[in-house]
């Protein structure tokens, strides 16, 4: 599983770094930056809270 930003979407409120701050990280132009490579398994539930909970529906899963 993979996670991927709709970067015209994204307002970088920072809810999804503050669920995986390993996962994700606000970058300097106001979009959020996600980690390289899948998400690690146990860190799959937190990833998924945070996509679900995106207050832009900027977040999506892919396999």
């Amino acid at each position: 599983m993979r996670v991927v930003v709709d970067e015209n979407m994204c307002e970088a409120n920072g809810f999804c770094e503050s669920l995986a701050a390993d996962i994700f990280e606000l970058g300097d132009q106001d979009v959020v930056q996600i980690a390289d490579g899948p998400v690690p398994p146990d860190r799959e539930i937190d990833v998924r809270a945070a996509v679900e909970q995106c207050p832009r529906a900027a977040l999506r899963l892919t396999d």
